[in-house]
């Protein structure tokens, strides 16, 4: 099997595999025991904690685990709201968010918030001048993805967070980096967002885990469940373990060659394009900033068509959103682009084990398997 859905998951590192299983088998005590046996389980969390807070470039006491993405916006978003709420009613997003956020932003306009969704340009980029256009007095939110998971944007986080500091100060900026963890650099201390979402099975951890960082800027920040008061207070409910240790393994494994491995995993993503783009047909979508994401059409073809020859061959590729629930990409509608080309659409998402065997295998089979097809209809 040639594997290239990572940004759906990623395969679990020998690192996290072990982690998990020493947790199961091992340190399976609960943290919050009196005893040895569990104090033992309570420095190893703490450990793991500061080793996931190491990777994000946090203070340890300022990350807490979730069980993975999606809650970690959820958590940001609806407490964000919750906690501003009296000062203002206005929050800005963009259209082409994960659906962690928008189906979140769907829920407080139904609560009566207004939010703003900032369009994409017709590569998927986010301008800061689009979202200074946009902030108004009673802005108390702004929610801006840090890698677009369809089309790989970059967007410019640090300074739309400074941004959104200076012209609406008591206002909180989230960011879901669960794209952008450990593929580009960044430092939560110095990024200046206040709240940031990041997801272990992205970066070759388990599933079931996750974390918020909240800035120290949030003195007060409403909890995401309330019992027991685990997390301090902030997530109460007996620790995952298993997943959280495997997590700060990956976490302490893949932040050790992130950069290494972006920059080869870049290399590939550019060979990769410049080959498709000589093959007629061929539709690149968006600008491909990221190391590890391309979307990619082959108008004509509908999508689950090309994902069919491909799984024939052995390659495991994405439809990234574009036939969730049988709708189009939001991401590639908000671009701008066509019918034809949203519908033949699909992703390739790379990692630090992909090779350029692996991309040229990808290669043959869209020239060889579903280029012919689209001439022949």
């Amino acid at each position: 099997m040639i594997y290239l859905d990572n940004s759906a998951t990623t395969k679990p590192c020998k690192e996290a595999v072990e982690a998990v299983s020493a947790a199961l088998t091992e340190n399976w005590g609960n943290p919050s025991a009196l005893y040895a046996f569990g104090l033992d389980a309570a420095r190893a969390l703490r450990a793991a904690r500061s080793q996931t807070a190491a990777a994000l470039g946090a203070e340890p006491n300022r990350v807490f685990f979730t069980s993975g993405g999606t809650e970690a916006d959820n958590w940001a978003i609806f407490s964000a709201a919750k906690r501003m709420g009296k000062r203002g009613r206005h929050i800005v997003t963009t259209a082409i968010e994960h659906h962690a956020v928008l189906n979140a932003m769907k829920e407080l306009e139904n609560q009566g918030f207004s939010v703003t969704y900032l369009q994409p340009d017709g590569d998927g980029r986010i301008t800061s001048e689009a979202l200074k256009a946009a902030l108004q007095k009673d802005t108390i939110l702004v929610s801006i993805m840090m890698v677009n998971n369809e089309v790989g944007s970059l967007m410019p986080i640090s300074q739309m967070a400074r941004l959104t500091h200076r012209l609406c100060p008591d206002a909180i900026f989230h960011t879901d980096a669960v794209q952008g963890f450990l593929k580009v650099p960044f430092q939560a201390k110095s990024l200046g967002a206040d709240l940031i979402s990041v997801s272990s099975h992205k970066i070759h951890g388990p599933k079931g885990a996750g974390a918020l960082y909240v800035s120290p800027r949030l003195k007060s920040f409403p909890p995401l469940q309330v019992g027991g008061g685990q997390e301090q207070g902030y997530r109460s409910g007996t620790e995952a373990t298993p997943a959280i240790f495997g997590f700060a393994a990956a976490c302490a494994a893949v932040s050790a060659a992130a950069k290494d491995d972006a920059l080869r995993e870049q290399s590939l993503l550019e060979h990769l394009v410049s080959e498709l783009c000589q093959l007629d047909g061929i539709v690149i979508n968006g600008c491909h900033e990221a190391p590890h994401i391309l979307s990619l059409s082959v108008p004509g073809i509908p999508t689950q068509n090309s994902i069919n020859i491909l799984q024939d061959a052995g390659i495991c590729v994405s439809a990234g959103s574009a036939c969730a629930k049988g709708h189009r990409s939001h991401v590639l509608s908000a671009m701008g682009l066509s019918p034809e080309v949203i519908d033949g659409s699909f992703r390739v998402s790379l990692c630090r084990d992909t090779t350029q065997a692996e991309l040229d295998a990808l290669i043959r089979v869209i020239q060889t398997g579903i280029l012919p097809r689209r001439r022949n209809t």
